[in-house]
């Protein structure tokens, strides 16, 4: 039996009712006479506080507010590659053909076509025993096996399964003998995490492409980044890159409170954008959440929540997935919004007290794991934090680092001196790096993380040179020291740097990185040896080698082990030493 009570008062996004006893945490309300949808967030005695997810304005005192006695919850199944849905999964190109070009008010959409049709090939037959998890069969979707689940919490032995053959999501493919019917899409709310058999160690790297993090700052299949910094840096940009570019089979990229032009700006190039992996569209294997700034904040706040259930589902196929967070500092500010409108006593900057609890949920949602079905998956969790000012001791990015693995922080300096990605090594930090030791000696070299520790440390050696320089001038170095700045000069721009439009030198394997590693080393051993034996900085400089070492990072991927055989050949020879 439903429960109704009546609107008491309005408050922005936040509406309270009375007259809702025996109403439930999270459960879906319809407000008003247009049904707007809800979800209450608090519940003291007979009252209900409801966030609405549509704009309130028209609502009036005594209008009706109905349970739906159901949690938010998403649709997963056959059909969210390739779609852009709004925060609570309504999908956006549905919204239009039903409502044109502004969203009305109280519209209901199937978040999966009904009426598309997908080859469904089972894998199970009658008599078998099915368990929570396990796969009943699979759909090509685009170059991706879709694989159909039993829902976590179902099983029991097959009665009947249909015959390989088109069907719809509301098609029943499965029966159990005690008359369970299972579809190729099932609900699944979205603040409960999707159960799994067991977490695993973060053992193997998610590679993004770009050299500075999988050399320096590497991030854990699995593991959770956090890119800081303030308007401008870069951080939609490096997302983007790493969306693209990254080694994760699926993309769920959730644009979370940030401008209208700048999330047009994602939904008009992913579909331009070509998979390096597969070579077809890349919108194939991502699914885009859009949730503006100009939207409801209550929509904002679950649109995180329906990302990560949608990553968990697919990792549950046994997949590995990665989401783009962008950013959870607008996700906060709905979070403090909501709760200024409940009245709640606020903490730190307005927040409120559980800012961390509510972050660490969201994150402690990613990790590799072993499914139900017994396969291996894994969800990354890369969040950008918008710092007002670049302030990095305010609540949302403290929060943010006490509970990722990875720190990237952008400065907006190194943004205006063209310098991408625009991420500062020197306060940038992971906590994943020793674990991928041993993985990194036998996939990559044996003495991978050596090398990356010297660059380390020539890297920091010429920050604190420059400063001497800063206030002396260069001309009090000694030549040894010099050669430092210039072998680090040779690191941040030719190591660290990459041309975004470069269509080689936008992404970088990580034996190519290792091989412009070597070069660069090679180049400040062979130089330090020159000045020894009474070369000149400026001898060494103007070698015509450095313009090939400077030059190595537009070689061609299967060109480049010959050319750095090649360098690292006229390095052994030395620098030329004057008479």
């Amino acid at each position: 039996m439903a429960i109704q009570g009546t609107i008491a008062r309005i408050s922005g996004p936040a509406v309270i009712a009375e007259g809702m006893m025996g109403a439930r945490m999270y459960d879906i309300v319809r407000v008003g006479t247009e049904n707007l949808v809800g979800e209450i967030i608090r519940l003291d005695g007979d009252t209900a506080f409801v966030q609405v997810y549509e704009d309130t304005g028209g609502l009036t005192v005594g209008e009706p507010v109905v349970s739906t006695g159901l949690p938010l919850a998403v649709e997963l199944g056959p059909g969210m590659l390739n779609g852009i849905f709004d925060g609570i999964q309504r999908p956006l190109d549905k919204i239009q053909e039903a409502s044109g070009t502004y969203i009305d008010r109280g519209l209901t959409v199937n978040s999966l076509s009904r009426e598309a049709t997908w080859t469904f090939t089972p894998t199970v037959a009658a008599g078998d025993e099915l368990a929570p998890g396990q796969v009943i069969g699979t759909v090509p979707e685009f170059t991706f096996t879709h694989k159909i689940l039993v829902p976590p919490g179902m099983g029991g032995t097959v009665k009947s399964v249909v015959a390989e053959g088109e069907y719809t999501v509301d098609d029943p493919v499965v029966v159990l003998e005690d008359g369970t019917e299972l579809k190729m899409a099932h609900p699944w709310p979205v603040r409960q995490a999707r159960p799994v058999d067991e977490k695993l160690d973060p053992v193997t790297p998610f590679l993004t492409g770009m050299r500075i993090l999988d050399v320096l700052f590497p991030l854990t299949m699995g593991g959770t980044a956090a890119i800081p910094g303030p308007f401008g840096s870069g951080k939609t940009v490096t997302q983007q890159s790493i969306a693209k570019y990254g080694n994760a089979d699926i993309v769920v990229y959730v644009g979370c409170g940030e401008r209208g032009n700048e999330m047009t700006d994602v939904l008009v190039e992913f579909p331009e954008l070509e998979d390096p992996q597969t070579g077809n569209p890349l919108m194939q294997r991502t699914v885009l959440i859009a949730n503006t700034s100009n939207m409801p904040v209550a929509a904002r706040e679950a649109s995180i929540y329906t990302g990560i259930t949608l990553a968990e589902y697919f990792r549950d196929q046994g997949y590995s997935v990665s989401i783009m967070a962008d950013s959870t500092s607008r996700w906060a500010e709905a979070l403090r919004e909501i709760s200024s409108r409940l009245e709640e006593m606020p903490a730190e900057e307005g927040y409120p007290p559980y800012l961390a609890s509510r972050l660490s949920a969201f994150y402690e949602r990613g990790g590799r794991v072993t499914t139900l079905a017994g396969e291996q998956g894994a969800v990354s969790i890369i969040g950008a934090v918008s710092p007002a000012g670049g302030d990095f001791s305010e609540p949302v990015t403290q929060a943010t680092l006490r509970i990722t693995g990875c720190f990237w922080a952008l400065d907006a300096s190194l943004a205006r001196r063209r310098h991408f990605p625009a991420i500062n090594w020197n306060r940038s930090y992971s906590l994943f790096k020793d674990g991928l030791d041993a993985w990194y000696r036998e996939n990559v070299a044996e003495d991978y993380p050596e090398l990356v520790d010297q660059a380390v440390d020539l890297l920091q050696r010429e920050a604190d040179l420059q400063e001497v320089v800063q206030l002396v001038g260069p001309d009090a170095l000694q030549d040894a020291e010099r050669l430092v700045i210039e072998v680090g000069r040779i690191l941040r721009q030719d190591f660290l740097q990459q041309n975004g439009f470069d269509p080689i030198d936008a992404s970088c394997s990580l034996s190519k990185a290792y091989g412009l590693l070597q070069l660069m080393l090679k180049t400040y051993e062979q130089a330090r040896a020159a000045l020894e034996a009474g070369a000149t900085v400026d001898d060494v400089i103007s070698a015509p080698v450095i313009e090939r070492v400077n030059r190595a990072r537009y070689v061609a991927e299967e060109e480049f082990a010959a050319y750095r055989d090649e360098v690292a050949a006229e390095l052994e020879q030395g620098f030329a030493v004057p008479a």
